[in-house]
């Protein structure tokens, strides 16, 4: 009997011989095996869903909010800052609050008696007897009149040194020093007007400053124009080229005469 199987379908057949097997009982038996794994799948679906149901959403909501982000954070195009001199002097410090001084109360005068008081006030005679200061001194109008003259020869002025016309002065050490008619503001104007942007430099997206030093002539003409530092792909050349051409300079005055002055500036080359 420990073999014995009830559930075998032949089972069902000797239960139900010679019966109505159109009785609901032989069917539902009958189908009892595919009702019961068809449930099982089913359950076991809808458990799955409502376990992962609250992941499923976080992850729904955590890719809506990145879609919104995205759509928040939109790209916008800056132009590009107005380059700074690098001979700009920085701005002063600044200075510290006065240390805080404590102040002291006045105590309150102490009022003593006159016998304690050793000094007596002036009488009116002592006050005629005292010497009230300077007092006017009347000369003698038929003394001989001397004017006093300085001894020695007196401090010298220095001789004014010698301009060397064909010397290279430094921007800082001189007195006045060269600027574009107009104000640094309007050669950066005139920089953005004249550079053409070089195709290779374009097509390689090539940005950056270029670094030039140049001599400031007596007249006011650019000369010996160098690059310190360059980008390469055409930049240094174009550079050179605007500043050559660039319209002539106030120029720098040592002494009361224009001379030679060296000067360095950056041009910046920024792609929109």
């Amino acid at each position: 009997m420990s073999k014995l199987d009830i559930f075998r379908k032949e089972w069902l057949e000797v239960v139900f011989a010679d019966k109505n097997k159109n009785y609901g009982a032989y069917q539902l038996r009958k189908t009892n095996g595919a009702n019961t794994t068809k449930a099982l799948i089913i359950g076991s679906i809808i458990f799955l869903v409502l376990f992962f149901s609250p992941k499923i959403y976080s992850l729904i909501k955590g890719s809506m909010d990145q879609q919104e982000d995205q759509v928040k954070a939109q790209e916008v195009i800056l132009a590009p800052p107005p380059p700074v001199n690098p001979e700009t002097p920085p701005p002063p410090p600044v200075e510290p609050p006065p240390p805080k001084v404590d102040q002291v109360k006045m105590p309150p005068p102490i009022v003593k008696p006159d016998i304690e008081v050793r000094d007596e006030p002036p009488t009116v005679e002592k006050l005629k007897e005292a010497d009230p200061g300077q007092r006017d001194i009347k000369g003698d109008p038929t003394a001989d009149i001397v004017i006093a003259e300085p001894v020695g020869e007196g401090p010298k002025r220095e001789a004014a040194v010698a301009v060397d016309d064909n010397k290279v002065y430094d921007f800082v050490s001189i007195e006045k020093q060269p600027e574009y008619p107009g104000g640094i503001a309007k050669f950066y104007k005139y920089l953005g007007g004249a550079i053409k942007y070089p195709p290779m430099a374009q097509e390689n997206n090539v940005q950056g400053k270029v670094f030039l030093s140049f001599v400031v002539e007596k007249d006011g003409k650019l000369t010996d124009i160098q690059v310190t530092r360059g980008l390469g792909s055409g930049t240094d050349e174009e550079a050179i080229r605007v500043l050559k051409a660039s319209p002539r300079w106030n120029p720098g005055i040592q002494n009361g005469k224009p001379v030679r002055v060296k000067y360095n500036i950056n041009v910046n080359f920024t792609l929109n």
